[in-house]
């Protein structure tokens, strides 16, 4: 007979049984094998007597592989759990009085991808499908400026990372659809501020100009500067003004001396002070050659 070829795709950490052809009904079963090729690991064998009831072993050392009952009754075979080293082909061969028939299982082992979805800077998310195998498709909503990466890990699994820019302002929301044999996903997020850009639409921003000032370009600021100018230099020349004079007072201190012997009358402390007050302010004329 024809042999049959079934592909299978279990997901890992689940159980699989795979099951034999049926013989006719008068054929009688005379031995059962199940041949295993695993990937990266020796082919190993486990086989069934009919006449004897008696099953063996050749090289299976993986306890997760076994028969799913007994086996003179069914002989079905089990993985439990499912791990990815159990990728690979699953044949079952059997003997029977009118001829042989056989089946073979190419496995596939899927592993789910973890999903994760954040927001970036400059109006960008990044949508990304951790560990799966094999690796998941990424669908961004709305359709953004996107660049798609993979990573291959050691272990057979794929990191599919998609990173999205979305210029149009009017764009508030973006979705992430992760497609995967195991499972599509479907997750949303909001877009943060674009604080870091002063860029809108294409138009720069113009920051409004401080209340009461004006911009630089206007008479306002022009008359402010020339005000401080002049208050600058009106300091000045109060400062050199106000040194000069008490210089002066002290000069006239060292030319006059007064002596007021028991002197008590207010009047003649005002008309002395008057006088000295007068002396320092207004100096004496020179007097002409003749």
């Amino acid at each position: 007979m024809v042999p049959g070829n079934t592909w299978l795709a279990v997901q890992m950490g689940t159980k699989a049984v795979l099951s034999c052809p049926c013989i006719p009904p008068t054929s009688v079963l005379i031995i059962t094998t199940w041949k295993i090729h695993l990937r990266d690991k020796p082919s190993c064998s486990m086989s069934l007597h009919r006449e004897t009831n008696q099953t063996r072993k050749n090289n299976c050392t993986d306890g997760r592989i076994s028969w799913a009952s007994r086996p003179d009754q069914n002989p079905e075979l089990q993985i439990h759990p499912v791990s990815i080293s159990h990728e690979g082909d699953y044949r079952c061969e059997m003997g029977a009085t009118d001829g042989n028939l056989e089946h073979t299982y190419h496995l596939q082992v899927l592993v789910s991808p973890e999903v994760t979805l954040s927001p970036g800077k400059n109006r960008t998310v990044e949508c990304t499908a951790i560990a799966g195998r094999p690796a998941a498709r990424i669908f961004g909503s709305p359709e953004g400026d996107c660049v798609t990466g993979k990573e291959y890990q050691d272990n057979g699994t794929v990191t599919t990372r998609s990173r999205c820019h979305y210029p149009d302002g009017s764009v508030s929301t973006v979705s992430c659809l992760v497609s995967h044999p195991t499972g599509n996903r479907s997750l949303s997020i909001d877009l943060l501020p674009d604080s870091s850009s002063s860029f809108l639409d294409g138009q720069q921003m113009a920051l409004p100009p401080m209340e009461g000032l004006g911009t630089p370009e206007s008479p306002g600021s022009t008359l402010l500067i020339i005000l401080y100018a002049k208050l600058s230099l009106l300091v000045v020349i109060l400062v050199i003004v106000g040194f000069a004079f008490f210089q002066r007072i002290n000069d006239c201190r060292s030319l006059i001396h007064f002596e007021f012997d028991s002197c008590h009358n207010e009047v003649n402390i005002v008309f002395y002070f008057t006088l000295l007050l007068a002396r320092c302010i207004v100096p004496p004329q020179q007097g002409k050659e003749s």
